[in-house]
């Protein structure tokens, strides 16, 4: 065994279990979720079909720092991280929008500008802006939250509002919460020498009503980052910056013909590939937590003790 891609469990008072691309969501006596993030991976909406070594405990440790270092901006969900791929947190009703905040013009954003686009999820974008630049200040391009097996969709603040997908009040709430986080991730991945380039956001209400910050935050499937270190040289050479991030599965698969679209065949996943994309989602680790990856070994026990660990922690809470 070298990933985890699924997982079936009955934990104590459990009412529920959701699946979603790269994570397993259990519902805990309508209170508390168990999420698991598994080795999965995904790419243009798609299921990839092998896993990935340690991308889950890489992205759910990733998480996990990111929760409790912007708790003072902005609360959220986590409650505590009992096992090296797990957190367990509070059942929240999520909001029907992702923020996505960006920094620099790169990605589908700028594959949508080299096609003629000025404008993006109502945000005019000036003409004459090069790949990879910086944006004057960072905007925020909202997509809806697509249900299971539908792609997100772009939309504009307006449209939101108007269509009273969220409040006008709350939306206001969410966009200086995603700004502020957005540029507390800045900070933190400037001391480590790299650049926070974009990410998403997703935010939810508790029962008591309260918005909060859920689901990850700053890892490499949610956001995109360039090392300090050249950014500019490249910039001027008109180069390609060096990343860490998810889009270099992308680009790997759309050099290979595949971008999600129908009848298109994902390209073979070698174990040579699957050790290429594990050993740059470590690489992420170590550069933006600034320690060592200390890889939880996938032996015989690894399923029970992912129980074990869940359990004694729903034991306190139940």
């Amino acid at each position: 065994m070298n990933s985890i891609t699924s997982t079936s469990y009955n934990f104590r008072k459990q009412t529920g279990k959701y699946e979603g691309k790269v994570r397993d969501v259990y519902f805990i006596d309508d209170k508390y979720i168990v999420m698991i993030a598994t080795d999965r991976i995904s790419a243009f909406d798609v299921i990839l079909p092998e896993g990935i070594t340690y991308k889950g405990q890489v992205l759910n440790q990733i998480a996990s720092m990111f929760l409790d270092s912007t708790s003072d901006i902005v609360p959220n969900w986590k409650i505590a991280s009992p096992d090296p791929m797990v957190t367990v947190g509070y059942k929240c009703q999520g909001l029907p929008v992702e923020m996505i905040v960006r920094g620099y013009l790169t990605g589908s954003a700028w594959r949508a500008y080299k096609s003629g686009v000025r404008e993006i999820c109502g945000v005019k974008i000036p003409d004459g802006m090069r790949e990879h630049q910086k944006f004057e200040h960072p905007i925020i391009t909202p997509t809806t939250k697509a249900e299971i097996g539908d792609h997100d969709e772009d939309i504009s603040r307006e449209e939101i509002i108007s269509r009273g997908i969220v409040s006008e009040a709350d939306y206001e709430k969410i966009e200086k919460y995603a700004l502020a986080l957005f540029e507390r991730g800045t900070v933190m991945a400037a001391d480590r020498g790299l650049i926070l380039v974009d990410t998403k956001y997703e935010f939810g209400r508790r029962p008591d009503g309260e918005i909060v910050l859920i689901d990850e935050i700053h890892t490499p499937d949610s956001s995109r980052y360039f090392y300090s270190d050249g950014y500019q040289e490249k910039f001027d050479r008109g180069e390609q910056q060096k990343q860490l991030s998810k889009e270099f599965v992308r680009e790997w698969l759309m050099e290979n013909g595949f971008q999600g679209k129908e009848g298109q065949k994902v390209p073979e996943m070698t174990p040579e590939r699957v050790k290429i994309i594990s050993d740059r989602y470590i690489e992420l680790f170590e550069n933006i937590t600034g320690h060592k990856f200390d890889p939880a070994p996938y032996t015989d026990d690894v399923f029970e003790r992912i129980e074990g660990n869940v359990e004694n922690m729903l034991a306190r809470l139940l």
